[in-house]
């Protein structure tokens, strides 16, 4: 008996030891991205990536903000996005405000692979250092946020439209632009997910699932492609992965900021100040510690029990979710 109890001493001796280094190893790590200002990257760091950086859904919230501060930053910019009308006015304020060479690509990225085309050829002849792969939806069509897959509106189209804008964006936009940075030995992709990425979630099944998506291929990519000098933010490597929680923009009906609710600007800044720091970031600290926190708070289990999805039923039924549109298309 005396043995049987040492074993289970010496076990859980080990496993508060991993906890306690587990624990140290992300506050070390929330520390030198998001705290330490002398390890960021500069701007002259930013602009020798390549003249140009291309945003996807850049007329509105996290993409919006993006171009803007890249052009802060001293990069010209491509928006893309679905509104003609938006995109110029936008080009006209990063020229009035930063002094930035724009132009502008009409792009709904809800169709297929006839308007990428269009897009190659916009982009043709530009020395793009920087892709931000932001343009994304939920479910649309002015009801709750959350849903059970067969409640959505015109469901086979509601299907399709998601995984082309959320899905195959990200595909075609990489698959556009990284040939160029492999040849210059240099580039940045930034791919916008959500912190729905690393778990399946109910009533949010499809839009999850596609940043699912997100996340690993840009792992791999990321992967594939770092010897070649190109980082993919999946803000590991030189390319990005961001997993925001909670951003304030037309996707989440213009959400108050709060000590939960980050505004899109502010999240931009402080997203760009991680990259080449790690390839898989929250996007700030704040986002990162309600990460961390998330699975202790809500963990799979519970998240996946009948008692909570008969919750969000209710919830839904009654309308206390918001409704939402598509980010940036």
């Amino acid at each position: 008996m005396e043995s049987k109890w040492d074993a289970l001493s010496t076990l859980g001796a080990i496993t508060a030891a991993w906890l306690l280094l587990r624990g140290t190893w992300g506050v070390a790590r929330a520390v030198y991205v998001y705290l330490l200002p002398q390890v960021r990257r500069g701007n002259a760091w930013l602009r020798a990536q390549g003249a140009w950086a291309v945003v996807t859904g850049a007329t509105s919230g996290i993409g919006k903000a993006y171009a803007h501060e890249l052009a802060r930053r001293g990069l010209d910019i491509v928006l893309i996005s679905r509104s003609h009308s938006k995109l110029e006015q936008e080009a006209r304020e990063i020229e009035r405000l930063h002094g930035r060479s724009t132009r502008i690509i009409q792009a709904d990225f809800t169709g297929g692979l006839e308007i990428y085309g269009a897009i190659e050829a916009g982009l043709r002849g530009l020395e793009i250092g920087v892709l931000v792969n932001n343009v994304a939806m939920m479910y649309g069509g002015g009801a709750s946020t959350f849903r059970k897959l067969l409640d959505l509106e015109d469901l086979g189209q509601s299907v399709s439209d998601i995984i082309n804008c959320n899905v195959m964006s990200v595909a075609q936009m990489v698959r556009i632009v990284l040939p160029q940075m492999v040849s210059r030995g240099k580039g940045i992709i930034i791919n916008v997910s959500s912190v729905t990425d690393c778990r399946s979630t109910p009533f949010l099944s499809l839009y999850s699932a596609t940043k699912a998506f997100v996340r690993t291929f840009s792992e791999a990519v990321c992967a594939e492609y770092f010897p070649q000098g190109v980082t993919i933010q999946v803000p590991k490597g030189f390319a990005e992965t961001v997993s925001p929680v909670w951003v304030s923009t037309n996707m989440t009906s213009n959400g108050r900021t709060s000590r939960l609710v980050k505004d899109a600007d502010e999240f931009a800044q402080e997203a760009l100040d991680t990259l080449g720091l790690s390839s898989h970031v929250s996007g700030c600290l704040k986002h990162a510690v309600q990460s961390f926190l998330l699975p202790f708070i809500l963990p799979a289990w519970l998240l996946h029990s009948r008692w909570v999805i008969s919750l969000l039923s209710a919830g839904n039924k009654s309308k206390l979710f918001p409704s939402v549109k598509p980010r940036g298309t």
